[in-house]
């Protein structure tokens, strides 16, 4: 089906609410953490709580920068429910009124603030300032007068906050260092991520054309950012072994069986899926991310 039918009728209520924070994406935030966390084993204790508020931010940022983007957009214009499809769009699509979605943005933005100032009393006040630029990246995503997801640089910024910061944040909360294992490690984490926001983007081609967005995906085009998606599943999949050999977290290898649910996936991108078919392919590469790391995750603090 294409991308101009008319979307299924929105949910309603709270269920709303939930479908507008796009559960989908939400692996993305998960996977750094347990990632993160599991790299700082063998370099200090644990601590539960650090963990569990890392989590809280991170979390809190994904579904703070969803709802931010839905706000941003449908003030904009850009959220044409004739031309969309994919998760609700509570703004664009008239299902909660701006001012709303623009507080529950704010609502999960302050709650990840809250959680971040626990983790910088006990750690350091660096941690603030990395806080205060996630939430500015998430927030300029698609806010402001010069959004930069409109000029094609959404993925960069879910790789370095999703992968990067996220990852090696969560093993500095523990550690209070940087680690090389952390560093790579996040490389996978956040390739997996980034292949997230470009099957969202590859939907979205047509929507985007229409309405002025020049994501990186309508820059590229559709056939190249189907490869473009492949790559960026290739490529963290290749880094797997890295992690494994160079850091001897042999057990990490584990991570490898993430390719056999990518196959799936990545033959509905390549044999040219669109519009509403691409959706089942977002959760499925939630999936694979989410099944990935955590054995990733799991393979690191058992090679410890």
């Amino acid at each position: 089906m294409g991308s101009a039918d008319p979307p299924a009728p929105p949910p309603t209520g709270w269920r709303s609410w939930v479908a507008g924070s796009r559960p989908r994406t939400l692996p993305a935030a998960v996977v750094p953490v347990l990632v993160g966390t599991a790299c700082a084993t063998g370099e200090a204790d644990v601590v539960a709580w650090r963990a569990l508020a890392a989590g809280v931010v991170a979390l809190a940022l994904q579904v703070g920068t969803n709802f931010a983007n839905d706000y941003s957009d449908g003030v904009r214009g850009t959220d044409d429910p004739a031309q969309r499809v994919g998760p609700v769009r509570l703004v664009g699509w008239g299902v909660q009124p701006a001012g709303a979605v623009k507080r529950a943005a704010v609502l999960s933005y302050a709650t990840a603030a809250l959680a971040g100032l626990a983790l910088a009393l006990a750690v350091g006040p660096e941690l603030i300032v990395v806080g205060a630029a996630a939430i500015a990246a998430g927030w300029f995503y698609t806010g402001g007068s010069h959004p930069y997801g409109y000029y094609g640089f959404g993925e960069l910024f879910v790789f370095v906050f999703f992968g990067v910061v996220a990852t090696a944040g969560s093993t500095y909360v523990q550690s209070e260092s940087l680690t090389a294992l952390s560093l790579v490690a996040s490389v996978p984490v956040g390739l997996l991520a980034t292949a997230l926001l470009v099957i969202n983007n590859l939907r979205d081609i047509p929507g985007d054309t229409t309405s002025g967005k020049r994501t990186l995906a309508v820059r590229l085009g559709d056939t190249r950012t189907r490869w473009f998606y492949v790559s960026m599943l290739t490529a963290a999949f290749l880094c797997i072994p890295v992690v494994a050999g160079a850091f001897d977290r042999a057990p990490a290898a584990a991570a490898l069986v993430g390719v056999v649910l990518a196959r799936a996936p990545v033959l509905k991108v390549l044999e040219g899926a669109r519009g509403r078919a691409l959706i089942p392919v977002l959760g499925a590469t939630g999936r694979v991310q989410l099944v990935s790391g955590a054995l990733l995750a799991g393979g690191i603090w058992l090679g410890a």
